[in-house]
């Protein structure tokens, strides 16, 4: 009943942006902890940015002051807009959603905590 689909991903050069797009289907995300993460080849599945509300996020340290996670909730929609791109970004990222927290303190993202998940958006960049 529930669907995630990303968009947006390809092939970006180093200092480039890219703009990901995650829309929902048969799911709330206005009541949902949205998230991104993304996984390299050989490499364990790591949060990059999430949205428990238009206003509580949290990034990785890694993107922090690179990447903005934003909500469209009246339209089921996230983004993650990626800008200052480097080669160590280059991944299959996917849009994740939970139950939504009712209080918030920054906690890391934690990929077994989600349970709605999309099916990925490759992104490579090149030197």
């Amino acid at each position: 009943q529930v669907q995630l689909v990303e968009s947006g991903g390809g092939s970006g050069q180093a200092g480039g942006s890219l703009r990901l797009s995650c829309v929902g289907s048969g799911y709330t995300y206005r009541r949902a902890y949205m998230a991104w993460f993304r996984q390299a080849p050989g490499k364990e599945r790591e949060g990059v940015a999430g949205a428990n509300d238009p206003r509580n996020v949290v990034y990785a340290d890694a993107v922090t002051g690179r990447f903005t996670i934003s909500r469209d909730d009246a339209n089921n929609a996230l983004s993650l807009d990626m800008n200052s791109l480097e080669p160590e970004d280059s991944a299959m990222y996917y849009c994740a959603a939970r139950p939504q927290l009712p209080t918030w303190q920054g906690e890391r993202l934690g990929a077994s905590d989600f349970n709605c998940w999309g099916q990925g958006t490759q992104v490579t960049v090149s030197a």
